[in-house]
């Protein structure tokens, strides 16, 4: 018996994705004039797309680009501590975790796509609650691959705490937002679809159905970002694939009831999002068995059942059939000594 899942790696959501991210790195060797751990405990600090004007409301920064074109874009840093503090600007390569959440490289890894094409001044100095718009360069090489490439840009503040044998060890507080640059040529949207395994779980309710999980492996073989949303990844922004990303999938439990043996197609479809594009749905077939052991066992108890009643049954004939034979015996012995 066949049928399909639709898990849709796809149909908009952009619009959910965070922009916004805040990481804390700890750094191998303290650079220096670290701000201390109370006085860096007081700060706190925003950062936003921006027009020359100031804030813009935008949560994510997306621009479209020729290769080798150049474009000046803005950001907004504002600092909501009750001192003066300074701020070091950064622009890095973007990518998504397992968990779905976008961050950048950490200063300790070299960019080598969009986080190379954005130039930045390297610190800015606010005063209490003051806030500053910052100008920044994006720059698309010539030979940019088409597609979209994702960066982020932060303001981070570096302070030091001490382990327990002493040392001094840095940690990068960031908080940032995403730039996604759409590089102009040909898109070309593609999903892959790895191995799928089924797990079967049955019902302890004779009369419910078990369920089935299925896990596998998507990754984005095309170039443009995909919106994931399915059963098991609850929001798009957990389901977003850049381009040459992979993540696995578990969707949540499908009913099936256990027919002994099971086979499944999973369909996997895969959109751009705020686009009309697509990619080729991929389905993968696969088989699971799905022996029913409660309804075997429950078979077999009542199958116990039958036989035990059958067999008293046989028993209760047989002693009545011992009492008439005795009777009747002792009734002819009555008989005879009477004669």
């Amino acid at each position: 018996m066949s049928t399909e899942m639709r898990v849709a790696l796809a149909r908009g959501a952009s619009a959910g994705m965070a922009g916004v991210f805040v990481a804390a790195i700890a750094l191998a060797a303290a650079p220096p004039a670290l701000a201390d751990d109370a006085a860096d405990s007081a700060v706190t600090w925003s950062v936003t797309p921006a027009s020359a004007a100031g804030p813009d409301g935008r949560r994510v920064m997306q621009v479209e680009l020729d290769p080798g074109q150049r474009v000046t874009e803005h950001l907004a840093v504002k600092n909501f501590s009750e001192r003066e503090a300074t701020f070091a600007l950064s622009a890095a390569d973007g990518y998504y975790t397992e968990t779905g959440r976008f961050t950048m490289l950490p200063a300790d890894r070299t960019s080598t796509d969009a986080g190379t094409w954005i130039t930045v001044e390297p610190t800015v100095t606010l005063a209490p609650n003051e806030t500053r718009v910052v100008s920044f360069e994006i720059a698309v090489p010539q030979n940019a691959t088409p597609g979209d490439h994702a960066a982020g840009v932060s303001a981070s503040v570096r302070s030091t705490s001490a382990g327990a044998d002493g040392t001094r060890v840095g940690v990068d507080s960031r908080v940032g937002f995403r730039v996604s640059t759409r590089v102009t040529g040909q898109l070309a949207p593609s999903v892959g679809v790895g191995e799928v395994r089924a797990e079967y779980t049955p019902s302890w309710n004779l009369f419910a159905p078990g369920s089935i999980t299925y896990t596998y492996t998507a990754e984005n073989t095309g170039n443009t970002a995909l919106a994931v949303s399915d059963a098991a990844e609850a929001t798009t922004e957990r389901g977003v694939l850049l381009p040459g990303e992979s993540r696995d999938v578990r969707t949540e439990p499908q009913p099936a009831w256990p027919l002994f043996v099971l086979t499944k197609d999973v369909t996997v479809d895969a959109a751009v999002p705020d686009s009309t594009l697509a990619a080729a749905p991929v389905t993968r077939s696969v088989t699971v068995w799905a022996v029913p052991w409660v309804h075997l066992a429950a078979a077999v108890g009542v199958a116990l059942i039958v036989a035990a009643v059958a067999s008293g049954r046989r028993r209760s004939r047989q002693r009545l059939d011992d009492l008439v034979a005795r009777a009747r015996e002792e009734g002819r012995r009555e008989a005879v000594e009477v004669s």
